[in-house]
């Protein structure tokens, strides 16, 4: 009895600890569940998925290509001055020229870094009116007109990134060249048919060093030689892995193509006042 009598006193001396429960366990109810559940549904579906891939692909491409391409052109350039040009008037207009491209490398990642974000932006929005999230469908002819310009300038940008990406295949092909010709000369020393001294690599015929650059080419061991240092290994393969990023971002725009135009098509036709009986 004087547990019990205990149990009771202290349940009743502090009553506001039991009051409080069955409030908190009423709030969590099957149709509050329900609710949340929708309005995390409504959320997914106003996000703009195929933005935000062509995004993440622009940027990762982006980032290859500005990163790998810088380091490889440092590399080409000291390649250039220890093995085909030892005379630096003979390749101070190609310095100056990659020391520019360098700097263009630096500005196009600031540029791309600000127009994702830019665009994934405009996704949001657009596809939030698309869908009509937020109510009634409305949108003004200012912002029309500025996904408009966001399609104008993504496709010029394509067309762009087509010449860039092109450009970007020119230095890996002339790598493979050189790295087939060390092949060619690893393997006639195997086989012990034809002297490596006669076989030779050019520079001069690329247009990339004059015709009085001293030495221009490189034969034989010295060419192997080349080859098989890291400035020309980690070069190469920089030059394509920075190829490939271009690739990567001409889909990622592509991709902004396609989402930026259909957007723009269906809030130029749902502004109209007659588009539901056009159909």
């Amino acid at each position: 009895m004087e547990i019990g009598r205990y149990h009771w006193m202290y349940r009743s001396s502090r009553p506001h600890r039991y009051h409080h429960v069955p409030a908190l366990r009423g709030n969590i109810s099957p149709l509050g569940i329900q609710g949340c559940f929708e309005c995390c549904i409504k959320c997914l579906g106003g996000v703009p998925y195929a933005s935000l891939v062509a995004t993440i692909l622009c940027f990762s491409g982006v980032a290859l290509f500005c990163g790998c391409g810088h380091v490889a052109l440092t590399g080409t350039v000291s390649i250039l001055e220890q093995h085909f040009s030892t005379n630096a008037s003979d390749h101070a207009l190609l310095s100056e020229v990659i020391q520019l491209m360098q700097y263009v490398i630096y500005g196009i990642a600031s540029f791309f870094f600000l127009y994702g974000i830019i665009l994934l932006a405009e996704g949001f929005y657009t596809t939030s009116a698309v869908k009509e999230l937020h109510g009634e469908f409305k949108t003004t002819a200012c912002g029309r007109c500025i996904s408009g310009m966001f399609v104008f300038l993504t496709y010029v940008l394509g067309v762009a990134w087509l010449g860039v990406f092109g450009f970007s295949a020119v230095p890996v092909f002339m790598f493979y060249n050189i790295w087939s010709t060390c092949e060619v000369i690893k393997s006639l020393q195997t086989n012990m048919t034809v002297p490596g001294d006669q076989i030779c690599v050019d520079i001069r015929q690329y247009g990339i060093i004059p015709w009085n650059a001293v030495p221009g080419k490189a034969c034989g061991p010295i060419l192997e030689n080349i080859c098989n240092t890291n400035e020309f290994y980690m070069s190469y393969h920089l030059f394509i892995v920075a190829c490939a990023g271009a690739g990567a971002t001409v889909i990622a725009l592509l991709i902004y193509m396609m989402a930026t135009t259909y957007n723009y098509a269906v809030l130029k036709f749902k502004s109209r006042e007659d588009c539901c009986t056009k159909f």
